[in-house]
């Protein structure tokens, strides 16, 4: 074996080495982008799924098929605040009056997943037990305003001058690759409860 031989020989080593690593970076970079493009689609489908729920259920605030047991819609509303509100509707369209119930939980209440800023949203009907759903929901923010537009300050006192809200709701990842977490934001601006205007 010649000198040449040796020099070839290291030579191929070396571009099998660069070959190798330039393999494995690619590897790990389509690992990820697999992974946060999987994540992605997660997280608008969660943030879909969330949003048509509030909109659903803030849409019937005030609503009851029997329209006699609640005669005064601006009162349906019972506490109202930046992140909670407390409403009288009918779910099942059954022409009885039930409570709902919206609140934001504590970071400390979700250790399950990754994602430190991640919270439950809570959807209380009547007197169920609260059970919180996790879609990676990281704000939900209620702005009140009265029938000039003006916004109503916190704490709000009188709910009855409630006559449309925004709705603000930012999702992220539960989890995520090297802690690389993508949001998603939806804002509902001036949502309608039809009933509120049957005042």
């Amino acid at each position: 074996m010649g000198f040449s031989d040796i020099i070839d020989l290291a030579g191929s080593m070396l571009v099998g080495g660069l070959m190798m690593l330039i393999i494995f970076r690619t590897s790990d970079s389509a690992a990820e982008n697999v992974y946060n493009n999987g994540g992605e689609l997660i997280l608008q489908r969660n943030l879909a799924v969330t949003a048509e729920v509030l909109e659903n259920d803030f849409r019937k605030i005030g609503y009851c098929s029997d329209w006699s047991k609640i005669p005064d819609p601006s009162k349906s509303i019972l506490q109202a605040d930046s992140t909670r509100i407390k409403f009288l509707t009918d779910v099942d369209s059954d022409g009885a009056v039930d409570t709902m119930h919206y609140y934001l939980g504590s970071a400390s209440a979700l250790v399950q997943t990754a994602n430190p800023r991640d919270r439950l949203l809570y959807r209380v009907i009547n007197n169920e037990t609260p059970a919180g759903i996790n879609l990676g929901v990281t704000q939900f923010k209620l702005v009140y305003f009265n029938p000039l537009g003006d916004t109503i300050a916190f704490p709000v006192t009188m709910p009855s001058e409630i006559y449309t809200m925004e709705i603000n709701i930012t999702v992220e990842n539960t989890e995520a690759y090297n802690q690389k977490y993508s949001s998603a934001f939806w804002r509902q601006i001036r949502l309608v409860a039809r009933n509120l205007r049957n005042r």
